[in-house]
């Protein structure tokens, strides 16, 4: 075998047993995120389902029941629902740098899109099919809000001891124009309630 034929050989080897890299613990956590924020539409809640999706579902980073309680920790703190979720998640992952990731990773895409429509959106808001898709696309975050709306209502054992404690929530919120916080305050309050001093007597 000739040295040429030799050095072919070994080039072809040595391509063959160079594995692809794979992808950080850190750029997984920022890319799944970052395609959560992609492909939301409608604001924190509309982001739900996609995150139970990938984090609960797919990836098992989290049971079902502590995502529920990050949804309600996320919703109770300052700030922007969805990187308040994607914070915690982050956090609960990799520590400090895990919770930077997913928040960074969440607000990209929502960063871009709308610098870019800052940039370009008045040379074409007047157009009709634009206003046409936009009108299309409301209907479609309703349900996107709705469907995650009743999947946290069943988790939550909603009953018929307690389904007065979401319509009167909402009606306060709704009606009364109550600031949503001290709905929080006050179920937390009264859940502690009841579980320290009349649940034991049941």
């Amino acid at each position: 075998m000739t040295q040429e034929n030799i050095n072919v050989t070994d080039t072809a080897s040595s391509a063959v047993s160079q594995k692809p890299k794979k992808l950080t613990p850190m750029m997984v956590l920022f890319a799944t995120f970052f395609h959560i924020g992609l492909f939301t539409i409608g604001g924190g809640y509309a982001m739900i389902p996609l995150i139970e999706a990938e984090v609960v579902n797919k990836r098992k980073w989290i049971e079902k029941n502590d995502f529920l309680d990050l949804i309600a920790i996320a919703q109770s703190c300052p700030g922007v629902f969805a990187i308040n979720i994607s914070t915690f998640i982050g956090y609960k992952r990799r520590g400090t740098l895990g919770a930077l990731c997913c928040a960074l990773g969440t607000a990209m895409p929502s960063l871009v899109i709308i610098l870019l429509i800052a940039m370009f959106f008045r040379n074409f808001q007047d157009v009709p099919w634009v206003a046409s898709v936009f009108a299309g696309i409301r209907p479609a975050v309703v349900a996107l809000i709705a469907v995650p709306t009743w999947n946290m209502a069943m988790r939550a054992k909603i009953n018929l001891l307690n389904w007065w404690i979401p319509i009167v929530s909402a009606a306060l919120i709704w009606l009364m124009d109550v600031n949503p916080i001290y709905i929080i305050l006050a179920a937390g309050v009264g859940g502690f309630i009841y579980g320290q001093f009349i649940k034991p007597t049941e």
